[in-house]
This record gives C-alpha cells, sequence and structure tokens, in this order.
C-alpha cells in the first residue's frame, strides 16, 4: 500500500525521488518488521485488558500439569495480537499484486479463524477440549487442500492468467501433464535433486505440510514463550529461502529454482517475526496472556505454506524439528497406548506426559529450562538449515 503512494508521490514530482529506496525489498522487509513491532508492543497491553475485561481466561485441563493450575485465567486468545500486527504491517509494506503474499495472508487468516473458534468455545462454553478434532480437522483440510490447488500451479507460472491456461492444459491432458522441475521435491545437501511429484502428488504433499506444520506449532504451544521463539526464527530463515528463490542472479548462483515473486514474501516474514517479538514481550514466562489456537494454528498454516512456496519443505522439517518432535512424541503416544490396551487390557505410556515438552517437565526441568533449552535446539536447527543455501 504505502509502496503505490512513493511510487505515486515519485510521479507527481522529482522531489520525491528520493522515495526510490522503498522500491529495495530489503528495506521494506525492515520496516514491516518495526512496523509490526510497534503495533504489538502499542496494542499489547489494551489487548489484553480487553481480554481480561472479556473474561476470556485460559481453562486449564484437569489432566494436565498440576504446575500449570495456577496458570487458570490468563487471558488467551493473544495470537489476535500477532495476526493483527501482521497483517497491517504485511498490507503496508508489501507490494499489493503479489499473488505469493495474499495466498499467505488468506491461509493464515483461515487457520487463524478456525482457531478463533476453537478457543472461543473454550471460553464461552467453558470447554477445555473446545472444537472438537474432527470438526477442526475438516476446515483445515478445506484450507489446505485449496492453498494446495492454487499453489501447484502458480508456482509453475508467473502470472494467475498463465496459472489459469496451466490448469486448462492440465485438464485437456486428461489430468496427466507434468509439472516442471521447480515444482517438484527438492532434497537439501545435494546439487538439482528433485524428484517429480506430478499435479496430484504435489497437492498431497502441500496439505500434509501446511496441515501439519500447523496442527505441530499449536501442539508445540503449551508453555510460555516456547512456541513464538521457533516460530521467529524459523520463518526468518524462511524468509532468507524466499529472498533466494525470488531472486534471478542469487538463485541461479545458488543452484535453486527461481520463482518470480516469491521475494516479497521476505516482506511477510519480517512482519511474522516483529509481531512475534512483540508477543514475546508479554508471552514470557510468567506470561501475561497467552496465544492461543487463534495464534499457533495461523503461524504453522503460515510456516507451511511459506515452505512450500520457495520449494523447503524437507528444510522445513529440519529446522521445525522442535515441532516435529512435539506431534511425533503425541502421536507415538497415543498409538502406543492403544495398542498395548488392546494387547495386554492396560494402556501404556511412553513418554510420562505427551506433547514433549510436558514429559521434560515431568522428568525434573523448570518451565523455562524446558523453554529455554527448546529455543537452543531450534537456533542450531534452523543454522543447519541455511547451511543448504551454500552445501549443495
Amino acid at each position: 500500500m504505502l509502496l503505490m503512494l512513493f511510487q505515486w508521490l515519485q510521479g507527481l514530482s522529482p522531489e520525491f525521488g528520493f522515495l526510490r529506496v522503498f522500491q529495495y525489498l530489503t528495506l521494506r522487509a525492515v520496516m514491516a518488521a518495526l512496523t509490526a513491532l510497534v503495533i504489538g508492543l502499542a496494542a499489547g497491553p489494551r489487548v489484553i485488558r480487553l481480554l481480561a475485561s472479556l473474561k476470556i481466561g485460559q481453562p486449564i485441563r484437569g489432566y494436565g500439569m498440576e504446575t500449570h493450575l495456577a496458570k487458570s485465567g490468563t487471558p488467551t486468545m493473544g495470537g489476535v495480537l500477532i495476526l493483527l500486527s501482521i497483517a497491517i504491517s504485511t498490507l503496508l509494506w508489501f507490494e499489493l499484486s503479489n499473488r505469493f503474499v495474499w495466498i499467505v495472508l488468506l491461509v493464515t487468516l483461515g487457520f487463524g479463524a478456525i482457531g478463533w473458534v476453537d478457543d472461543w468455545r473454550k471460553v464461552v462454553n467453558k470447554d477445555p477440549e473446545g472444537m472438537r478434532s474432527g470438526e477442526k480437522y475438516f476446515w483445515q483440510s478445506v484450507i489446505g487442500l485449496l492453498a494446495a490447488l492454487y499453489l501447484v500451479f502458480s508456482i509453475s507460472e508467473n502470472s494467475n492468467v498463465q496459472v489459469f491456461e496451466l490448469f486448462i492444459r492440465w485438464v485437456q491432458s486428461g489430468f496427466s501433464m507434468d509439472l516442471p522441475p521447480k515444482a517438484g521435491l527438492l532434497v537439501p545437501f545435494f546439487k538439482e535433486v528433485s524428484y517429480p511429484l506430478g499435479v496430484l502428488g504435489f497437492v498431497i504433499m502441500t496439505y500434509l505440510v501446511i496441515v501439519g506444520a500447523s496442527n505441530a506449532v499449536n501442539l508445540t504451544d503449551g508453555l510460555d514463550g516456547l512456541a513464538i521463539m521457533p516460530v521467529i526464527m524459523v520463518g526468518s530463515a524462511l524468509g532468507v529461502f524466499a529472498y533466494v528463490t525470488g531472486s534471478v542472479n542469487f538463485s541461479r548462483y545458488l543452484l535453486f529454482p527461481h520463482i518470480s515473486g516469491a521475494g516479497e514474501l521476505l516482506v511477510f516474514c519480517a512482519a511474522m517475526a516483529g509481531a512475534g517479538l512483540a508477543f514475546l514481550w508479554f508471552n514470557a514466562h510468567p506470561a501475561q496472556v497467552f496465544m492461543g489456537d487463534v495464534g499457533a494454528l495461523a503461524l504453522g498454516g503460515a510456516l507451511g505454506t511459506i515452505a512450500v512456496i520457495v520449494r523447503q519443505e524437507i528444510v522445513l522439517a529440519i529446522m521445525g524439528g522442535i515441532f516435529v518432535a512435539e506431534a511425533v512424541s503425541v502421536m507415538l503416544q497415543v498409538v502406543w497406548f492403544k495398542y498395548t490396551k488392546k494387547r495386554y487390557g492396560e494402556g501404556r505410556r511412553l513418554l510420562k506426559m505427551a506433547p514433549l515438552h510436558h514429559h521434560f517437565e515431568k522428568s525434573g526441568w523448570k518451565e523455562t529450562q524446558v523453554v529455554t533449552r527448546f529455543w537452543i535446539i531450534t537456533m542450531l536447527l534452523c543454522l543447519i538449515g541455511l547451511s543448504t543455501l551454500k552445501l549443495r
């Protein structure tokens, strides 16, 4: 929005020529981060007071950690603050014609809407479980599949007109047309190793990445500050990949597929980092506000969508290793419990409690120790992921 204003002013008078500096993507990314940070810090106290006045307090599950019972009543749905900061900052600083930023914004807000309904039911209905898993998964699947169907063609072409033409050719081919190599699954640490997925394979993989990332971040969001900092670090690293992928020169030099327009996602990633830091100011232990599903589901969906666009699905799994471990710990716990109950008549647990962060709490780690150590691990994993830019 501001970019269009600056371009209009430049054409109006030579005196505004200095505004050309805002055409640089890196500067707009920095401004987006600062804008989101300022919005979050300024609006944070007001949002927290509003949530508290509406009695939107976090209910604590009866079977949860006993040490968390003191957190009952802490304002939740603080993810609204994150989403507002991201949306306003991104709309101000990105190029409005960029289709990739729009799809990421829509996915983010769509998953945020699902989380909002979930959180609202927890608060209004006093139901700690919120939206039932089947209903939640259905709406996540709808958004994930729609995004996947659009991305499978938009990544292969440079404009929406060409996207539509490619879709028509795919239908006319009897749904058997091959996609360009850049739409394949890229394998990190190898030069030009890409596995063709086809349209159906791409859609399935994209759906799993977006929905899986959304739920993984949601499962991680169980301690003060635990989820938001890894989101900031992974999102910032993905912003680097977006900048490289969107640049003709950098992508060619580093042997990455060039995806026209992907670089503009750096603005969104920067806004997410700024909004995340502002939220962390209030979410650090002891938390004044919780993110809630409205924030966790949305941020996870955003990370998954960005990773698909920049063709770094495997790298996302590496950098977001904490998210993966949390999700896998829950799945293994459930599967093992059901298996042992069926075989021995009594359910047994692999972990003391799932997700994984609760297992470490049960093992004697303090909450702040778990959070800080998970942050350190994420930092190391992000460095490994960034190393794939050159180690190929």
